[in-house]
C-alpha cells in the first residue's frame, strides 16, 4: 500500500527514505550539480539499500558504532540512511580533527568501523589514521574495519582499507529479505546517531540520539519553514553537525524537499548552486551569509528563487538580517536555536516575525517540548523576563552521553529537564532571548558582564563587520573585557576610536580594555566561534 505524501514523523530514519521512495519516487532527492549527480527518491532508496546490504555482508552489526570522517560527499547522505536501515549507529566526525582528537573519539565511541576520505584542507586523514594505529596495527582494540571513499575512479584505495565500492559486490551475499528482517528490528527510540559536542572546552562527549529525536525535530523545523515538495535546499553546512544532518537532511526529507548539496563551504559555490538549481532555501551561520554577500561577484548572481532558510549557531546582527532579506531575497528566513543534546532545535522564529524578533530573540519553543528559565545552579523557575539558565524537556532530549553516566546525570535531572548551559530570558509572548553562555559571563570586579551585549553594540559601528568579546585575566579586577574585531573591507579604525564609540552607549566597566583587529575568527568546522582560542591569541599578542 502506497504511503500518503509527506510530511512524515514518528518513523525511523531508515523508514523515512522508504516512505519517500514509495510516495514521490520520481521527485529529485539529491543533487550535486558540480559532479553532475542527480538522484530521485527511488534511486536514492535503491542505492541506500544496496550499500546497507553491503555493510551487513561486511559484518556490521546492529548497535555497532560506525565513525564517518568525511566532507559532504554524496556517500555521506547514502550512509546516513543505509546505517539506519541496519541499526548501526552513525558516529559523525568533525572534518577538522587532528590525530589526538580522532584517536580519542574512536576509542571513546568504541567504534568498530571507520569510513573516511583521503584528506581535507591541511589534514591527510589516511596519514592520521596510520599515525594513531587505526589501520592495520590493531592498536585500537574495538576497530575491526576501515573503509575508503575515493573522490573519483582514479583515486586508489590506500593499503589496509577496503574500497567503498566493494560494498556493492559484497551486497550480493545478503538478500533483500535479510535486510528487511534487520530493518524490522529497528524502532524509533533506538539510538541511531552519535554526535560529539564541539569540544571548545574539555573532552568532547558522545551525544546519543534516536530516530524519534532527530526525525521529529527535523519535521517541526521544516514545518516552521513552510516546506513543500516543491522546495529545494542549498545545503552547505557540514553534515557531521546536527545543523547539517538533522535540520538539513531530515528537515528537508520529512517534507520531501530536494537537497542541493555542496561538499564544503565556499561562498562562490553557494551562490552558483542557488542560481543554477533555483534553490528556495539556504542555511548557514551568520558568518556564512556575510561571506556570501561580501563575495566580489555577488551582484551578478540571480537569487530570486530564494524564500526561506535557517540562520543558527550565533545570533544574527540586525544589519546582517536586513541585508539577507533585501539582497538575498530571504524574506522568510528564520532563526533557530538549540544544541546537539536537544537534537538540536529548541526554538525557532516565525517566517513573518519582525526584524527585531529575528535579531533580538531566537523565537518561540517548538511544539511538543517545554522550556523554562531557572536560577543557575538550582531548579528554581524564574519570573517572566528574569535572566537564568534555559532548560528544555520533551521528545528531543538526548538519550544521554555515551559511556558517561556522570555527565548525563549532570545534564538531565530526574524530571527529564536538560540544562543547556545558556543564559536566557523569556518574555510574556514566549519569545526567548539568549543573553550568553553561563560560563561565558565575564565577572569584572564583582560585576557580571554579558559578552553578547557588547558584541551587539560593536556590530553597529560603521567600520566593523563582526566582533566577539571574551574575558582575559586581570590581577586587579579578576577579569577584563577584550574584543576581537574584524573591519569591513577598506574600512579603518583604531582601538581608541572603538572604545570612544562605546563610552556613552554602555557602562564604563563594560567597555573593552583591549581591542584586537583580526582577519578571521577561530571557528569549529560547524561555524562556532572558539573564544578560548581568541583568549590564547590575545595572551600571545599581549604576553599576558
Amino acid at each position: 500500500m502506497k504511503p500518503p505524501p509527506p510530511p512524515y514523523r514518528d518513523v525511523t530514519v531508515g523508514r523515512l527514505l522508504t516512505h519517500l521512495a514509495e510516495a514521490i519516487p520520481d521527485n529529485e532527492a539529491l543533487v550535486y550539480s558540480g559532479r553532475g549527480l542527480r538522484l530521485t527518491f527511488a534511486e536514492l532508496e535503491s542505492e541506500t539499500r544496496l550499500i546497507a546490504r553491503g555493510m551487513m555482508a561486511a559484518g556490521v552489526e546492529r548497535g555497532e558504532r560506525v565513525a564517518l570522517w568525511a566532507t559532504n560527499v554524496p556517500e555521506w547522505v547514502v550512509l546516513q540512511f543505509a546505517l539506519a536501515k541496519i541499526g548501526a549507529i552513525l558516529v559523525t566526525v568533525n572534518t577538522s580533527l587532528r590525530a589526538h582528537e580522532i584517536d580519542y573519539l574512536l576509542r571513546q565511541s568504541e567504534a568498530a568501523t571507520v569510513i573516511t576520505i583521503s584528506e581535507f584542507r591541511d589534514v591527510n586523514y589516511i596519514e592520521v589514521l596510520r599515525e594513531i594505529g587505526a589501520v592495520g596495527s590493531g592498536k585500537l582494540p574495538c576497530l575491526k574495519r576501515a573503509i575508503f571513499i575515493g573522490r573519483d575512479e582514479d583515486e586508489a584505495c590506500p593499503d589496509g582499507l577496503m574500497p567503498y565500492e566493494k560494498l556493492r559486490d559484497l551486497a550480493a551475499g545478503v538478500s533483500e529479505d535479510d535486510l528487511l528482517a534487520r530493518e524490522s528490528q529497528i524502532g524509533p527510540d533506538d539510538v541511531i546517531n552519535m554526535q560529539y559536542t564541539s569540544g571548545t572546552t574539555g573532552f568532547p562527549k558522545g551525544v546519543m540520539l534516536s530516530s524519534r529525536n532527530i526525525v521529529n525535530n527535523g519535521y517541526w523545523l521544516g514545518l516552521g519553514l513552510g516546506y513543500t515538495t516543491s522546495d529545494r535546499l542549498c545545503l552547505c553546512v557540514p553534515l557531521f553537525h546536527c545543523f547539517g544532518c538533522v535540520i538539513g537532511v531530515l528537515g528537508a526529507y520529512t517534507h520531501g524537499v530536494c537537497l542541493c548539496a555542496i561538499e564544503f563551504f565556499e561562498a562562490r559555490k553557494v551562490l552558483e548552486t542557488v542560481e543554477r538549481e533555483r534553490c528556495t532555501s539556504l542555511y548557514g551561520v551568520p558568518t556564512m551569509f556575510l561571506a556570501e554577500m561580501e563575495d566580489a561577484e555577488f551582484s551578478r548572481f540571480d537569487l530570486k528563487s530564494l524564500r526561506t532558510g535557517v540562520m543558527a549557531g550565533a545570533l544574527c546582527p540586525e544589519s546582517l538580517m536586513k541585508r539577507a532579506i533585501s539582497e538575498m531575497n530571504l524574506s522568510e528566513i528564520t532563526i533557530a536555536y538549540g544544541l546537539t543534546e536537544a537534537s538540536p532545535g529548541i526554538t525557532q522564529t516565525l517566517r513573518d516575525d519582525s526584524i527585531e524578533q529575528r535579531t533580538q530573540t531566537v523565537g518561540k519553543v517548538l511544539p511538543e517540548m517545554e522550556v523554562r528559565i531557572v536560577e543557575p545552579g538550582t531548579s528554581r523557575p524564574l519570573e517572566t523576563g528574569e535572566p537564568g539558565e534555559l532548560c528544555v524537556r520533551g521528545y528531543n532530549v538526548m538519550k544521554g552521553y555515551y559511556n558517561n553516566p556522570e555527565a548525563t546525570r549532570a545534564a538531565i535531572d530526574d524530571e527529564g529537564w536538560l540544562r543547556t548551559g545558556d543564559q536566557a530570558t523569556m518574555d510574556e509572548k514566549g519569545y526567548v532571548r539568549i543573553t550568553g553562555r553561563i560560563k561565558d559571563i565575564i565577572i569584572r570586579g564583582g560585576e557580571n558582564i554579558s559578552p553578547k551585549e557588547i558584541e551587539d553594540l560593536l556590530r553597529l559601528h560603521p567600520a566593523i563587520s563582526d566582533a566577539y568579546v571574551y574575558a582575559v585575566k586581570s590581577e586587579f579586577f579578576g577579569e577584563e573585557v577584550a574584543a576581537a574585531v574584524r573591519l569591513k573591507p577598506r574600512a579603518e579604525a583604531t582601538s581608541d576610536e572603538i572604545r570612544k564609540y562605546c563610552h556613552d552607549k554602555i557602562s564604563r566597566f563594560k567597555i573593552p580594555k583591549y581591542v584586537r583587529f583580526v582577519g578571521d575568527f577561530p571557528m569549529t568546522a560547524s561555524g562556532k566561534i572558539q573564544k578560548f582560542k581568541l583568549r590564547e591569541e590575545h595572551e600571545k599578542e599581549f604576553k599576558v
